[in-house]
């Protein structure tokens, strides 16, 4: 008799009896749930795919791809690295990572990269995205117009994507591996309220040549707005809109407001790009408490400095290499992807950068 599978430590692990004597199926529906087959009436599906959560049961999914004929590509669709933000690099690894590792199974990974304040170039990247017509996507949006066009095409044509970074409402995602972006921007909030006194400004600075069309860093400041009207907090709260993201014209922007309101207190940058905002607030006569998104190196340079005092970060590499896993588990084995997969948020400092691994 065949022995059940066990885990490192010897324990049982649950297998598709276990799920069908729970649910009272047979294995040949719990079969057909597990690969996404048609026919099963809906609650029928449902309540083997929640036996199949509470028991955390993960198909042999390695067994099961040797078995197949079909050598599944799975693309991937973000932004560049550039020389504003090298935050496109950690989830660039993440990709890496899960590529090395389903690549030795046949699954090839093919990377598309953008330009996240050109709208053209993302225009045309999601063109040869379809062109190529992958087994799936992983996808992280920028432009929102632009992105629930390029989602309606990919379920058009029959192309099941997962979100990263960032998701869209009312798109229907295989699942969404990110942050809370709206919950990221009330905890910065909350921490804003243990910095300032009665008559201290707040300036939310957004950086972005194509804002209108950057809902995430909009949802930020939403958030971050939200948790001052709750708490009845009347500190006044400024916002500028950078569109030329050059040192200088940063810098020319940020001097213009602070001539004109001497109690900002707090500046709180809703991207990666709060490095670009540092020089500035580094050549102050005061302290100027300065936050802002995401670990990395350009950012961690002025952590070091004492000119950025908090980074909220949420695990970018993580986040990449989570969504090319989901996609190769459902196209391999049919496994049922979590909706919504929010990431920790972690707050960085000078005091703990050193034990962070994003």
């Amino acid at each position: 008799m065949k022995s059940p599978r066990k885990d490192q430590k010897g324990l049982q692990l649950p297998g598709i009896k276990e799920i069908a004597r729970r649910a009272n199926v047979s294995i040949a529906t719990v079969d057909r749930v597990i690969h996404d087959r048609p026919g099963l009436a809906p609650g029928t599906k449902e309540k083997v795919q929640q036996i199949i959560r509470e028991l955390n049961y993960q198909p042999n999914i390695h067994a099961r791809r040797l078995s197949l004929a079909k050598q599944f590509r799975i693309a991937t669709l973000v932004p560049a690295s550039s020389k504003e933000t090298s935050f496109w690099e950690g989830p660039l690894k993440g990709i890496d990572m899960a590529a090395a590792e389903i690549g030795q199974l046949g699954v090839v990974v093919e990377k598309f990269f953008y330009d996240q304040d050109s709208i053209r170039s993302f225009r045309q990247q999601a063109q040869l995205v379809l062109k190529a017509k992958p087994d799936g996507l992983l996808f992280a949006p920028s432009f929102m117009e632009e992105s629930i066009a390029f989602v309606q095409k990919c379920r058009q044509q029959h192309i099941p994507y997962v979100l990263m970074d960032s998701d869209l409402p009312d798109t229907d995602s295989l699942a969404y591996i990110g942050p809370n972006l709206q919950a990221s921007g009330g905890l910065a909030a909350h921490l804003v309220s243990y910095l300032i006194g009665k008559d201290d400004s707040i300036l939310i600075v957004n950086i972005s040549k194509e804002l209108d069309d950057q809902h995430h860093l909009l949802k930020k400041e939403e958030g971050f707005r939200d948790y001052f009207r709750t708490h009845r907090w009347d500190n006044q709260i400024l916002k500028i809109n950078i569109h030329q993201t050059d040192p200088k014209s940063i810098e020319k922007e940020l001097a213009a407001v602070f001539r004109q309101q001497p109690n900002i207190r707090v500046v709180f940058v809703t991207n990666s790009r709060v490095s670009n905002v540092a020089p500035f607030i580094g050549q102050l006569d005061r302290k100027v408490i300065l936050m802002g998104y995401d670990f990395v190196t350009e950012n961690i340079e002025y952590i070091e400095k004492g000119v950025i005092d908090f980074l909220i970060c949420q695990k970018p590499l993580e986040q990449a290499y989570k969504g090319v896993m989901t996609l190769y588990r459902h196209l391999a084995a049919g496994a049922p992807a979590e909706k919504v997969t929010f990431m920790p948020i972690d707050i960085i400092t000078r005091k703990n950068y050193s034990f962070y691994n994003f």
